[in-house]
């Protein structure tokens, strides 16, 4: 075959092509044509997507979205209950410490054999690992445990309430003398007034001394009078139940204020001669239901 090629100015130029280049090149041609038609047909019988499919697909999308935050507010707030809770029981096993430590104290016993400041003793053999507990395990193990401790807490304080008024029945009872340095000078009764001469009634005893020396309650209670009492000067005055009280004149300065709780032994205050007096000393009462009674008795008790 022969095909003439015509250029702009009139010339021309002749190709010649074999039999076998023809057919190839219609061949191709044909293939060409063939392969677009099925690509032309294939995007044409592809199925599209409807409005509906895409939002339908958008809104389960959203909602395992929400469902995920769900899960994971969820997890969340049970972390923090479980946080709270560890919280309290880390906060009573504190107490518990502290109130063992009290008990320990109170009722005088050996600090080597309960020591409430070191972790208890354990051991054993070598055990094979147990497989980790699920959560809802987990909280219910929390949940025994916290009512452990509530209930051990609970037992520690009637514990530690029985030995303090076991203490406190103690420390009420009257014994010993009102001063830390002194002697008897005026004896409980009929008595010769140093300011008259003339027979009189005493109802305490004094104690004499050096002026500002050391006042001691002679038992524990609350103060229930603190301050100036015709004849008695600055007094002070302890109640200490069952019905007794105490009484401590001529003070040259008080210590305690009403309401006050003492101990045994306390310094309430300091040795005067302040109201009736003669010189620096402490006129001590000893009152039964609102009765006088010879205190004596009671300076002779040892505690």
């Amino acid at each position: 075959m022969k095909i003439i090629l015509l250029g702009e100015k009139g010339q021309s130029r002749a190709i010649r092509l074999s039999r076998q280049s023809v057919v190839v090149g219609a061949f191709a041609a044909v293939m060409a044509v063939a392969l677009g038609g099925y690509y032309l047909f294939a995007m044409a019988s592809q199925p599209t997507l409807a409005p509906e499919t895409v939002t339908e697909w958008q809104d389960r999308l959203e909602a395992q979205q929400e469902e995920v935050a769900s899960m994971r507010r969820r997890s969340a707030a049970e972390s923090e209950a479980v946080g709270r809770q560890l919280a309290q029981m880390q906060a009573r096993l504190h107490r518990m410490e502290a109130l063992g430590a009290r008990v320990t104290e109170v009722a005088e016993l050996d600090e080597g054999e309960f020591s409430f400041d070191d972790p208890a003793p354990q051991g054993g053999p070598g055990m094979e690992p147990a497989s980790v507990p699920d959560f809802a395990d987990l909280r219910t193990s929390m949940d025994e445990l916290a009512a452990g401790l509530k209930a051990r807490e609970s037992e520690l304080e009637i514990l530690e309430s029985m030995l303090l008024d076991r203490d406190f029945q103690e420390a009420k009872v009257i014994a010993g003398r009102p001063v830390t340095w002194g002697w008897m000078s005026s004896k409980y009764g009929k008595r010769l007034d140093p300011f008259t001469g003339k027979s009189a009634w005493h109802a305490g005893v004094d104690f004499a001394g050096k002026d500002g020396s050391d006042v001691v309650a002679v038992a524990g209670g609350v103060v229930t009078y603190a301050g100036k009492r015709y004849g008695y000067g600055l007094m002070v005055e302890v109640t200490h139940g069952d019905g007794y009280v105490t009484r401590y004149g001529h003070h040259a300065d008080i210590l305690v204020s009403v309401g006050d709780v003492v101990k045994p032994r306390q310094v309430i205050g300091k040795m005067g001669s302040s109201g009736r007096s003669t010189g620096p000393h402490v006129h001590f009462e000893v009152l039964k239901n609102g009765k006088h009674v010879d205190p004596s008795r009671y300076v002779a008790r040892r505690r």
